[in-house]
């Protein structure tokens, strides 16, 4: 691609963002897809300052902290085309507006799904064996590791894991599950379709059917209006004794007050890497329930994982400028049933 086909460029994004998105491996390609120029990184797309040159771009990049794209802001970009996102969800990004347009919005929701995926199965494997429980206080159970020992519900083999939400999460945890000698695996997701699910390793059942025959439940479904709280005080009455809830997905899908009554009773252990409200409340009893995990958050990209979504971004943006179709473009309809 010659220099003069190249479109104009903007990086909308806060520079700390930037910095962690983008190496200089990274940063030359951008510049060789498109004219870019590096003192124009940011997070501002209301600054006066940028009004030429808002005024000339037909590309922008976008992630974490990018302002929504309301009408008023696109109105000052009217030759935009495309918008290729450094991160998962756009769903506070993208606005009616943008899709009234045609403007073309990609996502790295893909790259950014590995991690998350690895960690859930990491986080399902270390429940098998109660791991996160007897580290989070080795003391008091130092003298007592035989008995520990003796129960036999310490065991990954045949163990029983209801995901919920067959997404690009959850069929990645899907499938990173068979390599669990015995597994068995209920999916529950109303978009599914039960062919696909059983080819991946899985069987699709109801959520009523799922919640009482696993040991493990596992949730991946978006945030929208209907998935608020869906496991709430029901749904976890009606699994096991002894069963471990897994969010890595939206504290929203869980009901917290209900969760903390469970575990506080020590009927359901939970790993979390969400909460509603995020962080927590420092009286919340969750805290300091010791068959309670939380960690802040970090099962999605952080790091160099993170350079994976910058990958899939310029992928798709190099696709786009040879006139291919994108193949993580996003479409309004997905909005209603994805993150």
């Amino acid at each position: 691609m010659s220099n003069a086909a190249r479109p104009a460029a903007l990086v909308a994004m806060w520079p700390d963002v930037f910095s962690t998105l983008f190496d200089d491996a990274r940063l030359a390609r951008l510049h060789a897809l498109c004219e870019v120029r590096d003192d124009e990184t940011t997070g501002d797309l209301d600054d006066p300052a940028l009004a030429a040159r808002l005024a000339e771009v037909e590309v922008l990049i976008t992630s974490w902290g990018t302002p929504p794209l309301t009408a008023e802001r696109l109105d000052r970009m009217p030759r935009l085309r495309a918008v290729f996102h450094c991160a998962g969800t756009v769903r506070s990004l993208v606005t009616d507006a943008v899709w009234e347009r045609g403007i073309v919005v990609t996502t790295a929701a893909e790259a950014n799904a590995i991690p998350v995926a690895e960690f859930t199965f990491a986080s399902i494997v270390l429940a098998g064996k109660r791991a996160q429980v007897f580290a989070r206080d080795p003391r008091a159970h130092r003298r007592e590791w035989r008995t520990l020992l003796e129960t036999t519900n310490l065991s990954n083999l045949g163990r029983r894991v209801g995901v919920v939400g067959f997404s690009r999460i959850g069929r990645r945890v899907v499938a990173l599950l068979q390599q669990l000698d015995a597994v068995e695996v209920l999916v529950a997701d109303p978009y599914a379709d039960a062919t696909v699910v059983a080819a991946a390793g899985a069987r699709l059942v109801s959520l009523d059917e799922l919640l009482p025959n696993v040991d493990v439940l596992s949730l991946h479904a978006p945030e929208l209006p209907e998935t608020k709280r869906m496991i709430g005080a029901a749904q976890l009455a009606a699994l096991p004794d002894g069963a471990t809830v897994i969010n890595t997905a939206r504290g929203s899908l869980l009901d917290t007050d209900a969760l903390a009554a469970e575990c506080a009773s020590g009927r359901l252990d939970a790993i979390l890497d969400v909460t509603d409200p995020e962080p927590l409340p420092v009286h919340s009893p969750l805290l300091d329930l010791p068959n309670v995990s939380i960690t802040p958050h970090i099962a999605g990209s952080l790091g160099r994982e993170t350079l994976r979504m910058t990958d899939a971004a310029l992928d798709d943006l190099e696709r786009f400028l040879n006139g291919e179709d994108p193949r993580e473009a996003v479409r309004v309809a997905d909005l209603g049933v994805s993150a």
